[in-house]
C-alpha cells in the first residue's frame, strides 16, 4: 500500500505493528544455501544439544532480513533506507516462532548532507510469540520534505 509522507507528517511516537511470521526449518535451511552460513548453530541438531539453548538457531541475519521485511506493508514514494544503526539479537529464534515487529518514530532531523531532506528513524522491534525481542535496530530513513522536487 502506497503511503506518502513528507518529512513534515512524521510524528515522534507514532506506532504501527506488523502481521506475524511463522519461521519454518525450511527458512533456516533456504537462507543457509543463501547466505553460505553452515555453521553448526544453525544445522547441525546433534551438535546444538550440547550448547547453551540446546537445539539448532536461526541465523540472525534471516531474523534481521524477516523481521524488517514483516514491516514492508507501506511504500512511501518520498523516503528511502539510509541505512541501519544498534542492531542486536537479545533472545534466540527457533523453528516454529512467530515473529512480529513493531515500528516506533522515535526521533527525526534535518539531513545534515542534503537540503531538503530529513531522517526520520524508526525504533525496529521485533518480538516472538512470547513477547521477548529477538531483534532491536533503528531503520534510518531520508526523507523528502514538503516543496522539494
Amino acid at each position: 500500500m502506497e503511503v506518502p509522507q513528507h518529512f513534515e507528517d512524521y510524528r515522534v511516537g507514532d506506532v504501527r505493528q506488523s502481521g506475524g511470521r511463522t519461521i519454518t526449518e525450511a527458512d533456516i535451511v533456504i537462507h543457509a544455501g543463501h547466505s553460505g552460513d553452515f555453521f553448526p548453530h544453525h544445522m547441525d541438531a546433534e551438535f546444538c544439544r550440547g550448547q547453551p539453548f540446546g537445539q539448532r538457531l536461526a541465523h540472525g541475519t534471516m531474523t534481521f532480513a524477516i523481521g524488517i521485511g514483516l514491516t514492508a506493508t507501506q511504500i512511501n514514494p518520498h523516503a528511502m533506507t539510509y541505512g541501519y544503526e544498534r542492531l542486536r539479537f537479545p533472545n534466540p529464534v527457533f523453528a516454529g516462532d512467530t515473529l512480529r515487529t513493531r515500528i516506533t518514530i522515535g526521533r527525526k532531523a534535518d539531513d545534515p548532507k542534503r537540503l531538503g531532506y530529513g531522517q526520520v528513524v524508526e525504533i525496529c522491534e521485533t518480538t516472538n510469540q512470547d513477547a521477548k525481542t529477538v531483534m532491536y535496530c533503528e531503520h534510518i530513513l531520508l526523507v523528502k520534505k514538503e516543496g522539494t522536487p
